[in-house]
């Protein structure tokens, strides 16, 4: 006789938490070198976490940085494989006196969990290793379940790329599940179907070959501050239109299927300049606020310094500028072709009187999962049958640069079935997950593994 998912959380909840307790107390800070050895302690307790599961076999496998976990379920080899990833690696958990609780302690209050990682992302992939454990243990798997869990996510998956190209046989599979993201409300669950991308640059701007005399030169000498506060001004014109030229050729235009979903989103404008401190919100005309932040692609001068910055007064006409900058970009823009445009840009506007050096930094596509995908369509039915309702599909402005490399490299779309609620404070003190949405995340990814077969037998 089957055992529900339900009744098998309860039966095992002391057990899983348990384990996740002992999760939470590696102090896996990917982003200090203090924590090296504890990097490799937990992704050893992930490799026997796997194998209790029921993993086949799962091994500690090296990078040119942290080590992955790799395990996975072979039931058929004919079948598809769905490849989980999560990362193991968690934020600093400074300023530790702000913490109620022990961070590195996964505490119990009031049917909530505290601790570092409680969210993201030892306790969302928890969400995903105990719905693994349910199937195998009712034997209701019938395609093939791989698991790929980094420690870099945190420090941008530097490692990531290479290690997918030198194992892209054995990481093979018909779409990737990340629970790595939010709902819209712990009652309003939605599935993210498509993330900005971005490119970031360095500029500098040098105009004499030392710092001078403001009262000597000034008005003489191009002050390069100036000049590059007035080229990156103009990038955004008064309307919030970006002006580069052919910046917009290959954005698509927002579906009114789209549009229709996202006015489902309980948003309220005033609370969210309440909530920043703002009186007024700005940005691209004939588009709303949770268009421009989502859908639309967006420019940001995120550092500008040159010239004298202490205390005190010194009159000097700075020898260079330099600025931090990025943009956030949609799907269908190509991140190096956007790298090239501004800085031809910048050197085609900048005057003779100054010199620019730009420099590419970190970059990444844009993501966008169709909903025509088969595995979309089982993280709908998962979601219903965990929550009562259809998750509303929405767009989110963030980055994850990996989703371009999994799908460059294995050729597989992403399923971001998420499970973070805003108030569970990751990156922050006090981070959080309530025991309800634990029990319901892993119903909805029970769901998600019974209902996909179905779908992809349909559509191929």
């Amino acid at each position: 006789m089957k055992t529900d998912v339900q009744s098998y959380i309860h039966l095992h909840e002391s057990d899983i938490l348990a384990d996740l307790t002992n999760l939470v107390a590696i102090p896996s800070v990917s982003c200090q070198p203090s924590h090296r050895a504890d990097m490799l302690r937990c992704a050893e307790l992930w490799q026997q976490l796997l194998l209790k599961a029921g993993a086949d076999h799962a091994e500690v496998m090296p990078t040119e940085g942290n080590p992955v976990v790799f395990a996975e379920k072979i039931v058929d080899a004919a079948a598809p494989s769905v490849l989980v990833y999560a990362h193991y690696d968690v934020m600093p958990a400074e300023p530790l006196d702000v913490w109620l609780t022990r961070p590195f302690a996964l505490t119990r209050i009031d049917d909530v969990l505290w601790g570092r990682g409680a969210d993201d992302n030892k306790g969302q992939s928890f969400i995903q290793l105990q719905a693994f454990a349910y199937l195998v243990a009712e034997k209701l798997l019938t395609h093939n379940v791989k698991f790929l869990i980094e420690g870099e996510e945190e420090i941008g998956s530097p490692s990531l790329r290479h290690f997918l190209e030198d194992h892209s046989q054995l990481l093979q599979c018909s779409v990737v599940l990340i629970s790595d993201t939010c709902m819209l409300g712990r009652n309003l669950p939605s599935l993210t179907s498509g993330l900005r991308g971005l490119q970031y640059w360095e500029v500098e701007v040098t105009g004499p070959d030392k710092d001078l005399h403001s009262g000597l030169y000034g008005g003489a000498v191009a002050n390069p501050i100036n000049v590059l506060c007035r080229m990156l001004a103009d990038v955004v014109d008064s309307d919030g239109h970006i002006t580069l030229p052919h910046f917009y050729d290959d954005v698509l235009p927002i579906a009114d299927a789209e549009r229709e979903q996202m006015r489902c989103i309980p948003f309220s404008e005033s609370e969210y300049m309440s909530s920043i401190g703002v009186k007024a919100l700005a940005g691209e005309a004939g588009y709303s606020t949770l268009e421009r932040n989502s859908c639309r692609p967006s420019f940001d001068v995120c550092g500008i310094w040159g010239g004298e910055t202490t205390e005190g007064s010194k009159t000097v006409l700075p020898s260079k500028a330099f600025a931090k900058v990025s943009c956030r970009l949609v799907p269908n823009q190509d991140y190096r072709r956007i790298c090239k445009l501004f800085a031809d840009y910048l050197q085609s506007v900048a005057p003779d009187s100054v010199s620019v050096k730009v420099t590419p930094r970190q970059g990444g596509a844009p993501y966008f999962c169709p909903p025509s995908h088969p595995a979309w369509q089982a993280a709908v039915a998962g979601f219903s049958d965990a929550f009562g309702k259809e998750p509303i599909s929405i767009r989110r402005g963030e980055s994850i640069g990996i989703l371009s490399d999994f799908e460059e490299v294995l050729g597989a779309k992403t399923i971001l079935m998420g499970f973070g609620l805003e108030s569970n404070a990751i990156h922050s003190p006090n981070e959080n997950m309530p025991l309800d949405i634990f029990r319901r995340g892993i119903h909805a990814v029970v769901s998600f593994h019974l209902h996909y077969d179905t779908q992809y037998s349909a559509q191929i």
